[in-house]
């Protein structure tokens, strides 16, 4: 009797015992769906189906943001986005990889107390903490310090909180320019011919445009010409390549040095210029003709005008003087224009002029430069009319030459330009916003010869922008939960460890003081047997005789 007890006990230590009269459930599962279902419950299949599932979840994603990195948003219906999609796509990839990563730690605590050395009965609750949340994988983090295969399962668990923050990091939307489809202009010219507001040419007079134009550059304080030009752009935001067209370009030097002064007691009385202005009496004054002074102007052709400005501007001291001379010649320039947010930028960025030009009465002005400029092959050449030339001349010479002056008692120009030209704080910036405005005149004229410089008219586009450094932490995550999920089933293999996972049924039938069943019964290792086992017995939780609760096997 005490044999056959020992016998029972030793039984016992391994597995409760079915009854010999009850067929064997691991021998049962002929079907299919109990095949599977065993499948399910005695490997690994469901958490390698689930961490396959994971990287399936991520290859998707990368793929989907593959696809759309720098392209504008996708057209897709209105309840769908791509960041919903992402979310919903890295949520399956968490829930899936951290459901595996749960059932790993689980079957470590097998692992845990198959070693040689006994274990504390706590850590069963440590290891299923573990496999619930954070909370409880920080606690096995610091119990088990690294001792274990179960840390980086725990690690695993921890970590999982921060990867749908990093995922969310990884899309974002950007604004960028793109073309919107129509067909911005701006205005150029090759030829340069008076015309009236009717179209009809004006032999000998210039016409009211350029001298619009000339008044404007002249009165502009802001000296911002550039604004004037005539352009097309429904966008705001328009581009053009460089472009050459006909213009007027300026030159001013300074030639205070040349001035010469007349003084009494140390008093000087007369200020004036060889072949050029002069200035009497007291300051305040300017005087300004058509001149032919400095040597840097010489050869400057073809000619609108050159004259000399010579100022006194400080009414107590007349030796106060300043003296520059100006040429305005028409020339070829090369163009940078753009619009942004409805403001036009135009940049002169080079010019060329044929100095062997003169005006002549007879024959019209040729500028014909190099291919190599950006002169359009099979293009006319660059003309104006000699007609034009001469009057645009005449009218220049005429309207900047004049004197005038302030004194204590007021003051008093010839004309209003040359007023402009005393009271402007730099004369040389001034005369090049004159130049810009003239040119605006001549490139605004339809010349039935040249057209529009035709540009690109841009418009504003969200764009998907991907910051794939953010995917790293993801994607190792997975990869380190995968690489324990795979340590765990080798290391279950390797020590001849059942796959019981986070069955309590398990526990139950297993635990040495635990009596379920009675004797005379096969023994029950594979969790889907005691699973189907555990259907046809009865438990309750009783109070033991000496006042402590217990489940017992209700017979």
């Amino acid at each position: 009797m005490a044999a056959a007890d020992a016998a029972d006990d030793n039984n016992d230590e391994r597995t409760p015992l079915l009854k010999s009269t009850s067929s064997s459930h691991e021998d049962q599962g002929s079907s299919l769906a109990q095949n599977a279902g065993n499948l399910l419950a005695n490997w690994w299949l469901w958490e390698l189906i689930e961490a396959c599932t994971s990287l399936a979840a991520l290859a998707v994603i990368i793929i989907i943001l593959f696809i759309y990195d720098g392209s504008s948003l996708p057209d897709w219906p209105s309840v769908f986005t791509i960041n919903s999609v992402i979310s919903f796509l890295s949520t399956i990839s968490k829930l899936s990889i951290v459901a595996a990563a749960s059932a790993a730690i689980s079957q470590c605590k097998w692992l845990w107390y198959r070693q040689a050395e006994p274990r504390r009965l706590q850590d069963l609750q440590l290891f299923d903490d573990a496999s619930r949340g954070p909370l409880g994988a920080i606690q096995l983090l610091f119990s088990l310090r690294a001792r274990h295969l179960a840390f980086i399962g725990a690690v695993v668990v921890v970590l999982a909180n921060f990867f749908d923050p990093f995922v969310q990091q990884v899309v974002t939307y950007r604004s960028r320019s793109v073309p919107s489809g129509s067909t911005p202009e701006i205005v150029k010219s090759r030829v340069y011919a008076a015309r009236s507001d009717e179209g009809l040419p004006l032999p000998s007079v210039v016409d009211l445009s350029m001298k619009a134009g000339i008044y404007n550059g002249v009165f502009d304080i802001k000296d911002n010409a550039n604004a004037g030009i005539s352009y097309t752009c429904s966008t705001g935001d328009c581009s053009w390549e460089n472009f050459t067209s006909l213009a007027i370009c300026s030159r001013c030097v300074d030639i205070t040095s040349h001035v010469e002064k007349e003084c009494t007691n140390g008093k000087c009385h007369l200020l004036y210029i060889r072949n050029g202005p002069t200035l009497s009496g007291l300051g305040g004054q300017i005087n300004s003709s058509t001149t032919n002074i400095s040597s840097e102007l010489q050869g400057i052709e073809p000619s609108v005008l050159r004259f000399t400005s010579l100022l006194s501007k400080k009414v107590s001291d007349p030796d106060d003087a300043l003296a520059v001379e100006c040429s305005l010649y028409y020339c070829i320039g090369k163009y940078a224009s753009s619009v942004t947010d409805g403001m036009v930028d135009q940049r002169l960025l080079a010019s060329w002029r044929n100095d062997t030009a003169r005006l002549d009465t007879n024959f019209d002005l040729i500028l014909n430069p190099p291919t190599s400029f950006g002169n359009e092959s099979g293009m006319q050449p660059f003309r104006i009319t000699h007609r034009a030339a001469i009057a645009l001349n005449s009218f220049m010479s005429e309207t900047f030459t004049g004197s005038g002056g302030i004194n204590n008692s007021g003051s008093a120009f010839s004309s209003d330009v040359t007023q402009a030209l005393f009271d402007t704080s730099n004369l040389t910036k001034r005369i090049e916003n004159l130049a810009t405005s003239m040119t605006n005149s001549i490139r605004g004229q339809d010349d039935n010869v040249t057209g529009p410089a035709y540009g690109t008219a841009w418009t504003n586009e969200t764009y998907v922008h991907v910051r794939w450094a953010w995917l790293a932490f993801p994607a190792t995550l997975i990869l380190v939960a995968s690489c324990f999920l795979l340590g765990v089933i080798l290391e279950t293999s390797y020590r001849d460890i059942l796959v019981w996972k986070s069955s309590n049924i398990a526990l139950l039938f297993h635990g040495r003081s635990l009596r379920l069943s009675t004797r005379n019964e096969k023994p029950v290792n594979k969790l889907s047997a005691m699973t189907s086992r555990a259907t046809d017995i009865k438990a309750k939780l009783v109070e033991s005789e000496i006042g402590g609760w217990k489940l017992d096997q209700d017979d």
